[in-house]
């Protein structure tokens, strides 16, 4: 591997950056709006699985004790 001056690596830096295609702000909230609605959705999802199996298992208990 080549090493570069940090002035050219800078250069090189600047160049990669402005390639990349940054979001909207419209996009950005969009995607934060469906990440909260679908970590709520696992949540309440996974509430409800472990609420039935905590419920499994006292029955359970309840019939040994």
């Amino acid at each position: 591997m080549a090493k570069v001056n940090p002035g050219e690596f800078i250069r090189q830096v600047r160049a990669e950056t402005a390639k990349v295609v940054w979001p909207t702000g419209k996009e950005t909230v969009m995607t934060a709006v469906m990440v909260l609605i679908m970590t709520t959705i696992l949540a309440l999802f996974f509430f409800g699985i472990d609420s039935a199996f905590s419920a499994i298992v006292r029955a359970l208990l309840g019939l040994i004790g």
